[in-house]
């Protein structure tokens, strides 16, 4: 890995190459050896957790310490323990085996964590299914899947209620609700599923419950998450414990070596602050399961649950939680930075502000740092079928380097390839260099196997251990990787490859807008033109000329925007924080 100089506050007490080589060298922590990944050789962590079970297992050292809050309810960490290994026993109960699928489907709810766990210790494939899902989506999911089990909220079942008869596989629904005094109907449905309340199955949880046996291996299948299916239906990624284990062991190396090279990395403050997360994203997306949800339970992190996010709430509950991680995408932490609430909360308890899953300006920086003096901002990059995290960039890194996501961590590695390149491995004879925009190829014992039952697809994206990600990129000669674009939203104006991305963050910049996006407009002589969507701060206006002459005076003249288009409300965004183009395509630009 390359070296990079000193952050700009002059704080690197060594280079990123020399942090990396101290703490992966024989011996320590973060030691590298080499694993046979599916007839593939491929670097990982040698003391990584061999699966999920024994993360599990390992929270239980952290006592009494509180694990979930959910309004008024507190779980400690050795009482979920006790929940999760009765939940896996009453699984076994309902003919529960090793590789079933069980799938979860509800908003971010204690039942959700311990369902998840209970499933993964037993060998079980957990399958997170996208709440925001419309009844019929569901129904698709569970039925691709094959799941045998679902632990469902109110409002799940009563959509999936009346195609229950369409799910060919699925023998049992274990219901629970976010109104904790409400009775659940469960009127039958269907004659051969089983529907159950889940208090009623967990029943008596024994202080000294104990989990069943079961022998599981690292790249045992783990979970099932499904793509966003922004085009087509969607894909299951198919994850394995290494895979998830490796991400949350690539995070504890980033958070490490930012603690050696900058004395506190992301965890600058006062340390008698137990870490507490704040949760605003969904549990059912990859990076709320494995980068949250997993790394907290190892870590012993308190995780606060959000009925839904809002900026105001958000606040309230870093004041009364003495919260010391927020993030999600960045308009979130967009929002609770233009909230009038900002001033009025005790937020002196944040160290660390990390967001991802969309652009971010690069004025997001210096406005965290100014909100949170003794936070360190951090962003970074990774998708479901990377199991979350692959780079990350964070403290004086990301204050020097804004706009890049960092780089790749060391059991990975990373490779520009040419958009129309149809190899199964990255050609190193290949132009290369920080002036080389192509797409980002990533390879590493976080990478999945494939798409569930989908081989065609698997074959297209997935060669010799390497994702495409079909995410533009360029990587400078530091080794910092820079997002240009995704390839689908490239727009083509008369030959001239625009990468929305670039336009995206120079309107960012404008002090009145708070969010925006760009896209492609029909044209019928140039292709297409660029068209940008823009949501204004609170309070702010702007001309849309002032807008284009701010993008003209930065960026070549064939990306200035030839349309504006101002909304007030906010952006629709799939749970991974993107942007939905389409939508917004067919919302502004009649067929």
């Amino acid at each position: 890995m390359a070296e990079t100089t000193d952050s700009p506050r002059g704080e690197a007490a060594m280079s990123l190459s020399q942090a990396t080589d101290q703490m992966t060298a024989a011996g320590q922590m973060f030691e590298i050896e080499t694993a046979t990944i599916r007839g593939i050789e491929t670097r990982v962590w040698k003391n990584c957790p061999g699966s999920l079970r024994e993360i599990l297992i390992g929270s239980r050292r952290h006592g009494d310490r509180d694990f979930i809050v959910y309004e008024d309810e507190r779980i400690s960490f050795e009482r979920h323990f006790s929940m999760a290994a009765t939940f896996a026993r009453r699984l076994g109960d309902r003919g529960v085996r090793k590789g079933d699928r069980v799938a979860i489907a509800m908003r971010n709810l204690p039942e959700w964590i311990i369902a998840f766990w209970g499933a993964v210790s037993i060998g079980a494939i957990v399958v997170p299914l996208n709440a925001w899902w419309t009844g019929e989506e569901l129904t698709y999911g569970l039925t691709d899947s094959g799941s045998v089990l679902a632990v469902v909220d109110v409002e799940r079942l009563e959509r999936i209620r009346p195609h229950l008869d369409e799910i060919p596989y699925l023998a049992h629904v274990i219901v629970t609700s976010e109104d904790r005094g409400e009775a659940i109907d469960l009127a039958p449905s269907s004659p051969r599923i089983t529907l159950e309340v889940f208090g009623d199955v967990l029943d008596e949880v024994a202080e000294d419950a104990q989990l069943p046996d079961a022998t599981i291996d690292p790249d045992d299948d783990a979970t099932i998450f499904y793509t966003s299916g922004t085009t087509g239906r969607p894909k299951g990624a198919v994850g394995s414990h290494r895979n998830s284990c490796s991400n949350m062991m690539n995070l504890f190396f980033v958070s490490a070596r930012s603690t050696l090279r900058f004395g506190g990395g992301n965890v600058e403050g006062d340390e008698s602050i137990p870490n507490s997360y704040l949760l605003s994203v969904p549990l059912f997306h990859a990076t709320g399961c494995h980068a949250v949800l997993v790394v907290n339970t190892a870590a012993g992190g308190k995780l606060v649950m959000m009925h839904h996010f809002d900026p105001e709430r958000t606040l309230e509950l870093i004041e009364r939680e003495r919260i010391t991680t927020f993030g999600g995408v960045p308009a979130m932490v967009m929002q609770v930075l233009d909230s009038p609430d900002l001033t009025k909360r005790d937020t002196s308890s944040v160290r660390s502000v990390s967001y991802g899953g969309a652009p971010a300006p690069p004025d997001l920086v210096r406005r965290i740092k100014e909100a949170f003096p003794i936070g360190q901002p951090g962003n970074g990059y990774g998708m479901t079928e990377t199991s979350a995290a692959s780079t990350m960039n964070t403290g004086p890194d990301y204050v020097e380097r804004p706009d890049s996501v960092g780089t790749i961590v060391p059991v990975a590695d990373a490779a520009i390839v040419p958009e129309d390149f149809d190899g199964s491995e990255p050609d190193p004879t290949r132009p290369q260099g920080p002036d080389v925009n192509g797409e980002l190829w990533i390879k590493g014992p976080q990478v999945v196997r494939g798409y569930w039952n989908r081989p065609v697809e698997t074959a297209a994206v997935f060669t010799n251990g390497w994702v495409h990600t079909g995410d533009i990129a360029k990587i400078d000669d530091k080794g910092f990787i820079y997002i240009v674009d995704r390839a689908k939203d490239m727009i083509i104006r008369g030959g001239e490859n625009i990468y929305s991305v670039e336009i995206e963050g120079v309107l960012f910049d404008h002090p009145a807008v708070a969010d925006c996006a760009v896209i492609g407009v029909p044209h019928p002589i140039l292709g297409e033109e660029v068209g940008a969507v823009i949501v204004l701060r609170p309070g702010q206006s702007v001309a849309a000329e002032d807008l284009a002459r701010h993008v003209g005076d930065r960026l070549a003249a064939y990306n200035i925007p030839k349309y504006f288009y101002f909304r007030d409300n906010p952006l629709p965004r799939n749970p991974a924080g993107k942007v939905l183009k389409r939508q917004l395509r067919d919302e502004l630009i009649p067929s």
